[in-house]
């Protein structure tokens, strides 16, 4: 399928938003939903909602094998080796919250080394900031390149073996930037440390392979890949979450309560406490089935595609900004700029006028603005049902909002 077939599956694309039909440049914030997922949700409720594990009915049943029929999805989805890996969360940022509190809280203590780097999302820089305090751990920065990029060299300097903790993004949602992930997990492991990747921008875009990558613990969310909104999923290897302790209580979780103590279920369910997302869970299998379909070797090139046309495409225009590699082959479909002496919030709101959605503002990544020296940036994101013309009207959109500007001034 060609992004134009691709699109046809999007009906939330198919309308105008201000006069105008709408060109949708924010998919890193949040997907939207092909047809076949959100036949999937709509079925789930029509014909068998009920809750998981307990019942023996067959609506419940029914329910039981669609949401752990979804785990195996995301098994081979990223290549973990077993179920027992995969723990359903309501995203990534409550998958990394519970590897620092979980994990981070029994394993460190003063005097060692939690390293994250200045491009962290705040999903993947507070926890750590938070456990740092709590233990007494030293937090690190990997120094960024002048293009945003992390070197291997700058890595092996920085990782030493008081680390405990790497966590580093796989994809930046504010740069674009593809972290040599492999190459870090490996530094990490020399020094005795554990790798955790915040997937969120990496898992709809790249083909993930935990295995091969390395890494220790790995989150995303199902809402930047075609998936419903409040799922999520963490990735653990098997032999550190059996040591874990969970971090929610209640029901579903427990194995045996007595008076004064419990015991807890086997993996992964000792940490799905309560009633799970099964909507979302299932809804989540058929987006990753839509996205196999399209493959996501085919979803990376279209937007390698996009993005180098995109970086030609906005160095036309006078006084724009754009930050994070120059060569789109080492980015992803982010494109995240500035128009000379108009606020990026000025801009986003010319744009929608003109029925085009991007995203101002700090992108939950205030550490990054502080190093890249700005405030506020705007930022257009592309995925699988953007096309060249979606840029070319963006550019256009662009020069209109330079023209009203300077009109204004």
């Amino acid at each position: 399928m060609n992004a134009l077939e691709i699109r046809e599956l999007f009906p939330i694309l198919h309308q105008e938003v201000n006069g105008k039909p709408l060109v949708y440049l924010d998919s890193a914030a949040t997907s939207q939903k092909p047809v076949q997922v959100i036949d999937v949700l709509e079925k789930y409720y029509r014909e068998y909602n009920s809750n998981v594990h307990r019942g023996v009915h067959t609506l419940g049943t029914k329910a039981t094998d669609g949401y752990e029929g979804a785990r195996e999805k995301v098994r081979k989805f990223i290549n973990a080796k077993s179920i027992e890996e995969i723990i359903f969360t309501r995203g990534t940022t409550t998958a990394l919250n519970i590897v620092a509190n979980s994990y981070g809280r029994a394993n460190l203590a003063a005097g060692d080394e939690i390293v994250i780097s200045y491009m962290e999302h705040h999903s993947n820089l507070i926890p750590w900031q938070q456990l740092a305090k709590q233990t007494g751990a030293t937090l690190k920065y990997l120094p960024l390149q002048d293009d945003g990029s992390i070197s291997v060299e700058d890595v092996q300097k920085t990782i030493t073996p008081n680390t405990k903790i790497v966590s580093v993004v796989y994809v930046s949602n504010v740069l674009g930037v593809i972290n040599p992930i492999k190459e870090i997990a490996r530094i990490a492991h020399e020094n005795g440390a554990v790798m955790v990747v915040d997937g969120a921008q990496a898992a709809p875009h790249l083909k993930v392979d935990v295995q091969e990558l390395g890494c220790d613990f790995f989150a995303f969310s199902g809402h930047k890949m075609c998936g419903p909104t409040g799922i999520g999923v963490l990735y653990g290897k098997k032999q550190l979450l059996e040591n874990m302790e969970p971090v929610e209580f209640g029901g579903e979780m427990i194995d045996f309560v007595d008076l004064y103590d419990s015991t807890w279920k086997e993996l992964p369910w000792k940490f799905e406490g309560g009633t799970p997302i099964i909507a979302g869970a299932i809804g989540l299998g058929a987006a990753i089935d839509f996205l196999q379909e399209v493959g996501l070797e085919n979803i990376e090139a279209h937007e390698h595609k996009l993005a180098a046309y995109a970086m030609q495409r906005m160095s036309e225009i006078e006084g724009a900004t754009i930050y994070g590699p120059k060569d789109a082959a080492k980015r992803a479909g982010v494109i995240t700029f500035n128009l000379a002496d108009v606020h990026p919030h000025d801009v986003a709101t010319v744009l929608d006028a003109e029925g085009i959605a991007v995203r101002a503002g700090h992108h939950c990544a205030q550490v990054l603005m502080k190093w890249l020296k700005v405030s506020a940036t705007a930022r257009a994101s592309f995925y699988l049902y953007n096309t060249e013309e979606d840029i070319d009207k963006l550019v256009e959109g662009l020069v209109k909002t330079k023209e009203y500007f300077s009109d204004v001034f």
